[in-house]
């Protein structure tokens, strides 16, 4: 199967994690796909799924453009890396073909920043696909979260839910990133960096 590339949308698998501030990355990947069912001819087609390691989609992201690959690991985000390393061997995609979307805690809600390569800030899915592909040189757009106005345990506040204005500055967010996705699969990094870095949705 030809496809251009993988994109990966970081969370965690079940009900109780659903639209948490962690699961950001599921999110923009499930507003990927129905813009590429607005869209596009082709949409998206499920495909198999990897001994459950991963959810995963063949995407036409763009009209008349190559398909992408869609994913969603399942193996909770501490092992991240176990299901992109399968999709990337199996398909034979290489790490600078590959985008994963994941929630940031260094950057406000609202906003987004795309960069390839660097250090995980701490965060375990980063970490894993690291470990697992043997190189960070793979593109990143990260969705931030901000970090909790009242300190304490990071745990709970990536793992928590998004307020009525919180919710608000998202669904503001995800079409930006949509966007951002769109115009990577299509110009690359370069105009996806510029695009995400510079977006400040309403």
């Amino acid at each position: 199967m030809n496809v251009a590339g993988l994109i990966v949308g970081l969370g965690n698998p079940g009900k109780e994690y659903e639209r948490t501030r962690h699961n950001l990355g599921f999110m923009a990947v499930d507003a990927l796909m129905e813009a590429a069912a607005r869209e596009t001819d082709g949409g998206c087609d499920q495909l198999s799924g990897g001994k459950k390691k991963y959810d995963l989609w063949r995407c036409r992201i763009t009209p008349g453009g190559d398909p992408w690959l869609v994913a969603k690991p399942q193996t909770f985000m501490n092992l991240s890396g176990e299901a992109v390393l399968a999709i990337a061997s199996y398909y034979r995609i290489k790490p600078g073909a590959i985008l994963v979307v994941h929630d940031e805690l260094d950057i406000p809600l609202g906003r987004m920043k795309f960069k390839t390569g660097g250090g995980n800030a701490g965060h375990n899915g980063l970490k894993s696909i690291t470990q697992q592909l043997g190189t960070p040189d793979f593109h990143r757009l990260r969705l931030g979260i901000g970090r909790s106005p009242h300190g304490g345990e990071t745990t709970n506040w990536v793992l928590g839910r998004l307020s009525g204005p919180e919710q608000t500055l998202l669904d503001a967010l995800l079409p930006a990133a949509v966007q951002a996705m769109t115009t990577f699969a299509s110009q690359g990094a370069a105009a996806a960096t510029q695009f995400a870095n510079a977006c400040k949705p309403d």
